[in-house]
């Protein structure tokens, strides 16, 4: 079963299998930048753990540029299969390419149903945070990711040009909660 686990050092084994799994490419929701997506060190590990805590942490203000977000682990019982992250607003950033969440799945687990699961798992804690719809994005050629927001109700609102931000075409989805 698909769950979501608020990443924790306790998980590191599972966690350090699912990042070498994507070979060191950009992991969307993972809250690991990208010239260290080939760290799979266990400082690599606390630092990711610690950086999701402080984005998650309210009562301080995000650094410049970010906002304050839920970052989880998805998990099938011992594997961890991906990551997903719902951000609490948006900024300019987020509201062209980024949107409210990100996710990937390590390439081993994909095609098994866990990003459409995890993200109704996601659209619960939006909705827990008093979110009345989230904007979800993904790249114009990435269907599996369009079916997936879609099968969740994802509304395309446009299909943008991400190129100012280092994207390509975008799809820009809305999901009302």
């Amino acid at each position: 079963m698909t769950t979501l686990t608020v990443p924790t050092t306790d998980l590191y084994e599972a966690w350090a299998a699912c990042v070498a799994d994507f070979g060191g490419a950009h992991l969307d929701g993972a809250a690991i930048p990208d010239e260290e997506a080939a760290d799979v060190s266990r400082e690599a590990c606390e630092r990711v753990v610690a950086k999701t805590a402080r984005e998650r942490d309210v009562s301080m203000p995000p650094p410049d540029g970010r906002v304050h977000g839920s970052a989880f682990w998805i998990t099938e019982g011992t594997e961890m299969v991906g990551f997903i992250q719902l951000r609490h607003e948006l900024n300019d950033f987020l509201e062209q390419v980024g949107g409210h969440i990100g996710y990937s799945i390590r390439p081993s687990a994909r095609r098994r149903g866990h990003a459409t699961r995890a993200l109704g798992l996601v659209l619960e804690e939006a909705r827990a945070l008093g979110l009345d719809r989230v904007l979800i994005t993904c790249d114009d050629t990435n269907l599996a990711s369009a079916r997936t927001i879609e099968s969740q109700g994802g509304e395309l609102q446009d299909v943008v040009d991400g190129s100012e931000y280092g994207y390509g075409m975008m799809r820009r989805y809305w999901i009302k909660l």
